[in-house]
């Protein structure tokens, strides 16, 4: 049995569970007081330097809360601090980009049609695309750009618009759209960990010692907070997308990466529209319909491969799987079992298009594709779904025997 295979699959399970649930967390308290703070009302009698205030129902009780834009006059005891969310949803997602794309980034993070590099460099461009974007966009925001709201949000847009384009330069499909939510995210959990808790703890400290807090300090945090506002709903896509090629696997990846986030904009704008009870703009859900139909037929586009499949798929570590004497037996299994739906031209009805974009129709494909043929059809019955094809127990334990065997087990 392949004991790492098996451990580093539970490995990304766990990484992956961790991700969903700290991610849940951030994105759900981010949301509730971003409602809460557009829904909050100023009446007569406050507090001294209350802002405003809001009655909420919840699991059968009321909450009265109020707000102050600096601090209340006496700090209380206790404060609670929404921090860690964001810091465990970033930390568990690179854990998740480094057990998936950077262990694996033969496979699912160098393209050779795109660009022929090797495994060290492709992760390097990674790493230095995540922590570069953000110094630059600190810098955009620290600078007289960031001085106007509108201005700065629109030239965020094309800087955004340009990374999608180059990472579908640098990398896979899939890979581009998850390091464009891995890009955005960056931002949003550094707008958190450098500037947000940061100029919150100053303002404490200033008032802990008597002194009158710098309000340049909060406006600076609530334009941060407002950016990461409109971030939230397209990093959530591209997060999901790896799961999609039809969102990823076309010429025109970058453009349906541009109008995802166009309709992040349009859905955020009507629940910050009536969360502020400045109306209801239903006309946002329209113009978002129109967006996402407008992205599923750029996905109906073929993409246009430079290069042949047959050498793409072909790496070193390949090799020994074909040199196996089980080889032909399990690829008759493949191909009878597997690749009418993993193939170029998928002849399974409604399959349209390899799903993952994983394509088995050829010995180095199968080959390059070794492990998880082991994992999904040999080790576990997940594939073909539901058995449709009937693959049988003899076939499986025939897969098991040529992955463990090609490595020496």
């Amino acid at each position: 049995m392949d004991q790492y295979a098996i451990l580093w699959e539970w490995l990304g399970f766990a990484a992956r569970w961790l991700h969903i649930v700290t991610a849940i967390a951030w994105i759900g308290s981010s949301f509730y007081f971003i409602a809460l703070d557009l829904g909050l009302r100023q009446r007569p009698g406050l507090p001294e330097g209350a802002f405003g205030e809001e009655w909420q129902v919840h699991g059968g009780g009321f909450y009265h809360v109020q707000k102050y834009l600096v601090a209340p006059a006496a700090m209380p005891d206790h404060l609670t601090w929404f921090k860690w969310e964001s810091y465990w949803t970033w930390m568990s997602g690179f854990l998740m980009l480094a057990i998936v794309y950077y262990a694996g980034a033969d496979l699912f993070l160098i393209d050779r049609d795109v660009l022929d590099v090797s495994a060290p460099v492709a992760i390097a461009i990674s790493l230095a695309s995540l922590s570069v974007g953000w110094i630059i966009y600190d810098l955009l925001c620290k600078s007289p750009l960031g001085k106007s709201d509108v201005q700065l949000m629109l030239f965020l847009y094309v800087a955004l618009v340009a990374m999608a384009w180059g990472y579908t330069q640098v990398f896979t499909g899939r890979a581009a759209f998850l390091h464009l939510g891995a890009f955005t995210a960056t931002i949003m959990s550094a707008n958190v960990f450098f500037i947000i808790i940061p100029n919150q703890k100053k303002v404490v400290a200033s008032l802990k010692a008597g002194e009158r807090p710098d309000p340049a300090l909060g406006k600076q945090a609530k334009q941060r907070s407002l950016h990461n506002n409109y971030l939230t709903l397209p990093v959530i896509f591209f997060m999901l997308s790896n799961h999609y090629p039809l969102a990823f696997g076309t010429q025109f990846n970058w453009i349906i990466a541009a109008l995802v986030f166009l309709m992040g904009v349009t859905i955020r704008h009507y629940f910050n529209t009536v969360h502020a009870r400045k109306g209801n703009p239903t006309w946002t859900w329209l113009a978002t319909a129109i967006l996402f139909v407008l992205i599923a037929w750029l996905s109906t586009v073929p993409k246009v491969l430079s290069g042949d499949r047959e050498e793409k798929a072909a790496s070193a570590h390949a090799a020994p799987y074909v040199a196996s004497a089980h080889f032909e037996a399990v690829r008759d299994t493949v191909l009878g079992r597997c690749s009418m739906c993993h193939a170029a031209e998928p002849v399974w009805e409604g399959i349209h298009q390899a799903p993952k974009a994983v394509m088995l129709d050829t010995d180095a494909e199968i080959a390059a594709n070794a492990r998880e043929i082991y994992l999904q059809a040999g080790r576990s019955h997940a594939m073909p779904p539901g058995n449709l094809t009937g693959i049988t127990p003899e076939e499986r334990k025939l897969i098991v025997a040529w992955f463990e065997g090609a490595r020496g087990e």
